[in-house]
C-alpha cells in the first residue's frame, strides 16, 4: 500500500470523524455518544489493517465468509479490531461467526435467536446483538416489522447468553432532493420505536444502542439518535 493511499485514508477518516462531530454538535450531543464502525466490504486485508492502524478499531462485514477471512488475516493486529456483522446471518453460518463478533447487528427472527443462544452457550460467553427492523418497509429487505420486535425481545429476555443491546435499521434508497429528510424520518421512526419498547422492556434487555446511518445518511441518523454509524465508501474514496 503506497504512502499516498495511506495519507488519503487518514484524510478520509478524519473527515468522517469531523462530520460525526458536527452532526453531534447540531444535535446537542457529545461526539463520544457515537461510535464509528468502518465497513470493510470488498476491501483487502491490507487496507483493512491500515484502517485499524489509523485508529478505527470497530470493523464490519456484511457477509460471514468475508468476516471469517478478514478476522483470520488480522489476527495478529494490535490492538485487535472489534468485529461487527451488519449483513444477514444464515443459521448454518452462526457457529463459525458468533465466536468472532463483538456485536451482531442483524437479529431478525426467533429461529436465529435460538441458534445464536445455542452457539453462545456452547462457547460459554455472551453474544451482544441488535434487533434488525425493516424501517423502510421494503419487502425485499430483511428485518422485523415494528410489531414483531416486542415479542422477540421478550423471547431474548429468557435467554442466558444473548444480550439485546438495541435496534438496527437501514433507510430506504434515497429519492430526489428530499432524500435526506426521507432518511431522517425513517430513522426517527426507529428511535421512537426504541423509546416505546424501552418503557416496557424486560429488565434483562437493554435498548441503549441505535445502529443507523451509512456513508450517505449518517449525519441524519445522528440527528435522530444513532449511537453506531456504519460507514464504508466515505472512508475508502480515492484509496487504492
Amino acid at each position: 500500500m503506497n504512502a499516498s493511499s495511506v495519507a488519503r485514508l487518514h484524510e478520509n477518516l478524519a473527515g468522517v470523524r469531523e462530520r460525526i462531530a458536527g452532526a453531534c454538535l447540531r444535535a446537542g450531543r457529545p461526539p463520544g455518544d457515537v461510535r464509528l464502525v468502518g465497513v470493510t466490504k470488498y476491501v483487502s486485508p491490507e487496507l483493512t489493517a491500515a484502517l485499524v492502524a489509523a485508529g478505527c478499531h470497530d470493523l464490519a462485514e456484511s457477509r460471514p465468509q468475508a468476516l471469517w477471512a478478514k478476522a483470520e488475516a488480522l489476527a495478529g493486529v494490535v490492538p485487535p479490531p472489534r468485529w461487527h456483522l451488519v449483513g444477514h446471518l444464515q443459521r448454518n453460518k452462526a457457529r463459525r461467526t458468533i465466536g468472532l463478533v463483538s456485536l451482531l447487528h442483524t437479529l431478525d427472527s426467533r429461529r436465529l435467536l435460538d441458534v445464536v443462544e445455542a452457539e453462545a452457550r456452547r462457547l460459554g460467553r455472551p453474544c451482544d446483538v441488535l434487533a434488525e427492523v425493516n424501517i423502510a418497509g421494503d419487502p425485499g429487505r430483511t428485518g422485523l416489522r415494528a410489531e414483531e420486535v416486542g415479542p422477540l425481545l421478550a423471547a431474548a429476555a429468557d435467554c442466558g447468553h444473548v444480550r439485546v443491546c438495541g435496534l438496527m435499521g437501514m433507510a430506504g434508497v434515497p429519492e430526489g432532493p428530499a432524500a435526506g429528510e426521507q432518511a431522517r424520518r425513517q430513522f426517527a421512526t426507529l428511535r421512537e420505536l426504541r423509546d416505546r419498547l424501552r418503557a416496557d422492556a424486560p429488565t434483562t434487555v437493554a435498548l441503549d444502542e441505535l445502529s443507523m446511518g451509512m456513508s450517505g445518511d449518517f449525519e441524519e441518523a445522528i440527528l435522530e439518535g444513532a449511537t453506531l454509524v456504519r460507514v464504508g465508501s466515505a472512508l475508502w474514496k480515492g484509496v487504492e
